[in-house]
């Protein structure tokens, strides 16, 4: 270890050491009695030390004082709409004592820590018995008179609560929850169109281009993404129409390019002949050869061909209020074919051999305009279903 390494260390915990102090101070002066006892508990079981017990023991207190007092408050009141609220607090001083007890007794610098026990159970079974109670009533009676979604909604929650606390008290309530439940669900159906007056789609393509995952469209547990129609007595509350505006598909798109290469050949070669018609030497007796000059012509082919689509994602509210248009959002995608062949015409050895290997790529034929449509319908499709699951969020309540 180094020496600076030494000297860092140590100032380091002490950093680590004041940051822990500053938190829970700030927890006790914001009211955070339980972040504190949670901190101190968790410290004294490492280390006892005598200010985090201060610590565990002041915020303990006040934490039991402030909800002691809010408990006498609610039963003074008596109001039902505190059932719920008067079990939590009842559960909580509960759950607490049973934090501090991990570490109490406890003795430090001659200061002995120590609660005494006291049964909650009563009161929080008979504070939650009330509470589940009350929201099976509330909720009930909101199943039973409501017609707003959002009030279903609230039933529902009430009446899961409800069954939480005590659903062994109420012989209806799983039915009341799963009616709840289908009344306070926006139900969407999602109809993909072609406006598109010159290419026509076949309706395969169509379903295809909304056919995504609807696992990802359930991040909104109050919103139902369908389809097709399910027919029956299945209501829906907005309609999401896919169009597709217009399609346009290109001339198929032709270059071709030329390009000469010489060299001296390595094969192909006349001999040097004297004025007597005789094959001339060199110095070490060897034929005179002269390489002759080959040539070859590389022939670049290129072809393109485009399709773009363009469209819209209107959502419509059916039932719901406003009624009427909401939103239209426009989406767009394109697909490419591209395809670059060589021939070469000639002498290879007019060539290095990266050209050579250019000449191995195959020319590949146009393809035919529905191939590209079906493409291009495959890239608006995550676009398509990003524009749906936003206007999902943002439009269906």
């Amino acid at each position: 270890m180094t020496a600076i390494m030494k000297r860092t260390i140590p100032v380091i915990i002490f950093a680590l050491l004041l940051s822990s102090c500053a938190s829970i101070t700030r927890n006790m002066q914001r009211g955070n009695y339980d972040r504190v006892i949670q901190k101190t508990t968790k410290r004294l079981i490492r280390k006892p030390k005598a200010k985090d017990a201060e610590a565990m023991n002041r915020a303990y207190k006040l934490a039991n004082e402030r909800d002691l007092e809010r408990i006498t408050f609610l039963e003074k009141e008596d109001n039902p709409a505190y059932y719920d609220e008067l079990f939590a607090r009842y559960a909580t001083l509960k759950e607490r004592q049973s934090r501090v007890r991990t570490v109490t007794p406890i003795t430090i610098e001659g200061m002995t820590y120590s609660y005494q026990y006291v049964d909650y159970d009563a009161r929080i079974i008979e504070s939650k018995q009330k509470a589940a109670r009350e929201l099976y009533r509330s909720g009930k009676e909101l199943v039973n008179n409501s017609r707003s979604k959002l009030d279903f909604r609230e039933a529902h929650f009430q009446l899961v609560r409800a069954n939480e606390y005590g659903g062994h008290l109420f012989p209806d309530i799983e039915d009341l929850i799963h009616e709840a439940r289908m009344m306070g669900i926006s139900r969407v159906i999602v109809v993909p169109e072609n406006r598109d007056p010159n290419i026509g789609i076949p309706q395969i393509d169509l379903e295809y281009l909304i056919s995504f995952d609807t696992r990802r469209l359930d991040a909104n547990e109050w919103t139902e993404f369908h389809f097709k129609h399910m027919g029956g007595n299945v209501n829906y509350d907005y309609e999401m129409f896919v169009r597709v505006l217009s399609i346009e598909v290109s001339d198929n798109i032709e270059k071709v390019t030329r390009e000469e290469f010489t060299r001296k050949s390595t094969t192909e070669f006349d001999y040097a002949l004297d004025v007597n018609g005789n094959v001339m030497k060199d110095t070490a007796g060897n034929d005179i050869k002269i390489y002759k000059d080959v040539s070859a012509t590389l022939i670049k082919t290129e072809k393109q061909k485009t399709c773009t689509i363009r469209g819209e994602v209107e959502t419509i509210s059916i039932s719901g209020e406003p009624r009427g248009a909401l939103a239209k959002v426009p989406f767009a995608a394109s697909s490419k074919f591209e395809n670059i062949s060589y021939e070469l015409i000639g002498n290879p050895e007019a060539v290095y051999s990266d050209v050579i290997n250019l000449t191995k790529k195959d020319e590949l034929s146009f393809p035919k305009e529905s191939v590209l449509v079906k493409q291009c319908i495959e890239n608006a499709r995550p676009v398509v279903r990003d524009i749906v699951m936003d206007s999902g969020n943002r439009y269906v309540n």
